[in-house]
């Protein structure tokens, strides 16, 4: 047992290494000023980081909207948000709405400065739905999905429909502090002045769904892989690493019942060292999010069940099962890049075995139909 916390502790210490720096950004980016810099030198380096965050963004106007979208192709809101920091300064944010305003430090209106975040409610659920990149004087750039102008636009605060849904706004970058305008002293070489329109929704006093997190008529479609080792967890004797999980996937990311949800079916080929067996699990899995999903499933296994137990070799039935399989998966983060989505997972999950040998061992019996998994999963989008 002892082996096999300190086996998750490093598996969620390596995954912590890859978490993202916080806000505001003070570090850990392209460009970014030395702690020893003069109070000049850095209001300079982070203007011009905001700058170059602002101009990564100007790059993707007119880009279709499209829902998962990182690339010229198409982006959503989060997306926009995501490419140009990680463009302009080679850092990776929060991927949707609420991570990201998690994320930034939250600010009042009038304390924005261009390449901070402004965000937005659009819809009934109370929930943080859209995101822009603040470019100053009320001016904003995003990812519009629905209204009369869609996909990468500009926007102002002063139209009545971003008013009416305005949260708030969210710092990237560290305040200047400097005590000039927030557009004063723009660097050479940064963004040129942008002809900045108020397009958008204009008068509009509809609430149309706005977002990575918005109601996407089509949803998504996602194929993905996942490979994972399986752990032992109450066998004594036996080495710390069991066997293997892995998983073929499809899933339908969706509205279509109202709040988000994501349904999903898995071919799970598994082999079990401890038992001696290799299954097959077909599953059917439903959840709110890609982040924690639960599913269940008929089993084909193969091979004759049994674990090595003091009181000698332990015989089990029952791999074989219209509901041979049953669990819970949990993804702590997903890492968005142009060629998909990679998450690391945990995994639980009972499966069905019975034991034909007399006499009671709780702790075999256990081990048998449990199984604990840690792992990498990699999903796509395709339509």
């Amino acid at each position: 047992m002892k082996s096999l916390f300190s086996a998750i502790l490093v598996f969620c210490a390596a995954f912590s290494a890859m978490s993202l720096y916080a806000a505001p950004l003070e570090g850990g980016f392209s460009k970014a000023p030395k702690t020893s810099a003069s109070l000049d030198e850095k209001v300079q380096l982070y203007l011009e980081a905001r700058y170059r965050v602002i101009d990564a963004a100007e790059k993707y106007e007119k880009t279709p909207y499209l829902y998962g979208g990182l690339d010229h192709k198409g982006v959503d809101c989060s997306g926009l948000i995501f490419v140009s920091f990680r463009d302009a300064i080679g850092v990776s944010l929060p991927r949707s709405c609420a991570g990201l305003y998690s994320w930034a430090e939250k600010i009042p209106r009038d304390r924005a400065q261009p390449g901070d975040l402004l965000f937005f409610k659009t819809d009934n659920t109370g929930k943080i739905t859209h995101v822009a990149l603040y470019l100053g004087e009320g001016n904003f750039i995003h990812a519009a999905s629905a209204g009369p102008d869609t996909g990468v636009i500009y926007s102002h605060l002063d139209e009545r429909y971003w008013s009416r849904t305005f949260v708030g706004a969210g710092r990237a970058f560290p305040e200047d502090l400097s005590g000039k305008p927030p557009l004063a002293g723009k660097p050479a070489g940064a963004r040129s002045e942008t002809n900045v329109t108020t397009g958008g929704w204009g008068g509009r006093t509809d609430s149309p769904a706005e977002d990575a997190s918005a109601v996407v008529k089509d949803g998504r479609l996602l194929l993905g892989v996942a490979i994972a080792p399986t752990w032992n967890a109450f066998l004594k004797d036996h080495d710390l690493f069991r066997g293997f999980a892995s998983q073929l996937h499809i899933k339908a990311d969706t509205y279509t019942f109202g709040p988000r949800m994501v349904f999903g079916m898995e071919i799970r080929p598994e082999y079990d060292g401890a038992l001696g067996v290799f299954r097959l699990p077909l599953t059917f899995s439903w959840g709110p999010s890609e982040k924690i999903m639960i599913f269940a499933g008929p089993v084909f296994s193969f091979g004759d069940a049994s674990l090595s137990t003091d009181e000698g070799v332990r015989h089990y039935s029952g791999g074989t099962n219209w509901i041979g399989a049953a669990g819970i998966t949990a993804a702590p983060f997903i890492i968005s890049t142009e060629s998909g989505d990679f998450a690391p997972y945990l995994e639980a999950a009972w499966q069905y075995y019975f034991s034909d040998s007399p006499g009671s061992n709780p702790n075999a019996d256990f081990s048998a139909g449990f199984r604990f998994s840690t792992g990498l999963r990699w999903t796509f989008q395709v339509r």
